[in-house]
């Protein structure tokens, strides 16, 4: 995990929050991460490196242009990296940077809860 991120424990985070020198993080992650598609493309590529392709195989329910749109979003935002190889057809490959990674555990505990609230669901109906 980058350094910056382990600078200030959660309680300083909180103050400096409630002090009004810095947005949400709440919504700052969910602005970054939000969306329909954004979390599930985090997820697939956990796995590593990805063409996109395959993405929509393992995505069947998105449109391609909305994939597109996703990964350009998820790029721009430095959470994964695209590498475009100069071969006919173009081959592109998508991967999770750094950044992303950092993510995992998120997406990992979203999983699980996501498990956990379909069961509840289940049970309750």
């Amino acid at each position: 995990m980058p350094d910056s991120f382990e600078s200030k424990s959660l309680e300083e985070l909180t103050k400096d929050y409630e002090k009004g020198l810095m947005a949400c993080p709440v919504e700052v992650a969910l602005n970054i991460i939000g969306g329909k598609w954004k979390g599930v493309i985090l997820y697939k590529l956990r796995v590593g490196t990805l063409r996109f392709s395959e993405l929509k195989k393992l995505m069947p329910r998105v449109t391609q242009r909305m994939l597109t749109l996703q990964l350009r979003s998820l790029e721009e935002d430095g959470l994964i990296s695209r590498t475009i190889y100069p071969e006919v057809p173009p081959r592109v490959e998508y991967s999770l940077t750094e950044l992303g990674e950092t993510l995992s555990p998120v997406i990992d505990q979203l999983m699980v809860w996501g498990v956990h609230y379909q069961q509840a669901r289940e049970t309750h109906q």
